[in-house]
């Protein structure tokens, strides 16, 4: 009798408790569309993206940030807004998310939520419309990437094997004994913003490490190199066209006697591997 004594009110609380705790809404959540903005002043390219995340906004509150798909509790009832906002991992790097500037969020801006139901989004989103680009895809008749030849005995060709090609023609670096290094630079001098966001988007399929450079063109003469992200090698067995968003704000600022830029690549195979090829695709500098 005093063992049930003491069970009657832990058992009066827990109920309590379960009674109580509001039964949350559950926001089921996909993988991200880009589309294509009408509206663009400026040639969008290819609607090749990584938009991994979402950033959730319910009411203007911020709910986290979740790897799409996925599926979340939210306690919310009745009438609410809900913004969801494409999020990429910056610089390739999983442990920093961040909202992308350049394109639009998700925006639903009234649904009547009712405890214990689930709901399902299929987000889209498009570049805003005052983007700028740059862009090389490799399916216009002259390349923007020139090789240099002071330093490269690869090349950069052209080619559009439908077993490799993402979206029309690409660029393929075959790298050997013999061609082991790659330097390409892009021909056009772009004025960048300083001290705003400026993003390089690369689609790549690589069995040899990759590296991402700006060179900074100052006023008086002359010109810097700034090394910036390597992108890893792939191994072969998992070879697949990846996205990367570069972040190219920090050396852009930091250059403050710069007039223009041009963005450079290289490659170097190492000594102890035989072959290895660099594809690219769908290379855009995009900035407001």
């Amino acid at each position: 009798m005093r063992y049930l004594l003491l069970v009657i009110p832990v058992f009066l609380i827990l109920s309590g408790c379960v009674k109580n705790n509001p039964e949350p809404v559950w926001l089921e959540i996909n993988e991200w569309t880009l589309q294509s903005n009408p509206n663009a002043t400026d040639d969008q390219g290819e609607m090749t993206h990584n938009f991994s995340e979402a950033w959730v906004y319910v009411d203007n509150k911020v709910i986290g940030v979740f790897e799409l798909p996925c599926k979340i509790p939210v306690l919310v009832s009745g009438d609410a807004k809900v913004q969801l906002y494409p999020a990429i991992r910056n610089n390739g790097i999983a442990s920093t998310k961040k909202i992308y500037p350049f394109v639009e969020p998700y925006v639903i801006n009234s649904m009547n939520f009712v405890p214990g139901q689930t709901y399902t989004f299929q987000p889209t989103t498009k570049y805003a419309t005052n983007c700028n680009f740059w862009i090389e895809d490799f399916d216009a008749g002259s390349v923007k990437i020139q090789t240099d030849n002071n330093f490269s005995n690869a090349s950069l060709q052209i080619e559009s094997l439908s077993s490799i090609s993402l979206t029309g023609d690409y660029g393929h670096i075959a790298l050997s004994p013999t061609d082991s290094l790659w330097v390409g630079v892009t021909t056009d001098a772009l004025t960048l913003p300083k001290g705003k966001e400026i993003y390089l988007e690369i689609d790549y399929r690589n069995t040899n490490a990759l590296l991402t450079g700006v060179r900074a063109f100052n006023v008086s003469g002359g010109s810097t190199d700034n090394d910036n992200i390597s992108i890893n090698a792939q191994k072969v067995a998992d070879l697949k066209w990846k996205k990367i968003y570069i972040d190219l704000k920090e050396i852009v600022s930091y250059s403050q006697s710069a007039a223009s830029f041009k963005q450079y690549f290289k490659s170097l195979l190492p000594p102890n591997v035989a072959l290895a090829d660099v594809y690219l695709d769908n290379i855009k500098i995009i900035h407001y």
